[in-house]
């Protein structure tokens, strides 16, 4: 279920890409580049408390979501032995 902390990382039609809240009528933030929108969205989302950012390729289809701290992850990575 979507927190409404969470923040999609979305292609925008005109260029660049987009920070969005889901079923957010704006942009929460609008960069040039993929990684620069993802690491506004961690910043979004650690400020409200840590939510999910949810990262779409240039089709609009999911291809990553992470949990931006200090947000509680429940399936958190194996730690590299």
């Amino acid at each position: 279920m979507a927190k409404q902390s969470d923040r999609h990382v979305v292609p925008n039609d005109r260029g660049g890409w987009d920070v969005v809240a889901p079923g957010g009528q704006r942009a929460s933030a609008h960069t040039d580049t993929q990684a620069q929108a993802i690491k506004r969205g961690r910043e979004i989302v650690g400020n409200a408390g840590g939510a999910e950012v949810r990262i779409h390729g240039r089709d609009g289809q999911l291809r990553d979501s992470e949990t931006a701290r200090p947000g509680n992850d429940p399936n958190p990575p194996r730690d590299k032995k």
